[in-house]
């Protein structure tokens, strides 16, 4: 599925602050990777969530007994 306009707008956003030198990783620490600044944007965006396959159900069994 493609990003949304608000997640483009978040990435974008992290970006521009890892330019600036001002993405900071926890609290304290500055984010010198560029590697890692997209890892970032992207959880912040909510890019990097598992999403579950569309039509897999599960069947339980039940066991006699």
């Amino acid at each position: 599925m493609p990003a949304s306009r608000k997640q483009k707008r978040k990435v974008k956003k992290v970006m521009h602050e890892f330019k600036r030198g001002q993405l900071k990783s926890g609290g304290r620490r500055k984010v010198k990777s560029r590697k890692q600044a997209v890892a970032i944007a992207m959880s912040e965006s909510g890019q990097s969530r598992k999403k579950p396959k569309a039509g897999r159900k599960k069947a339980w069994k039940k066991k006699a007994g």
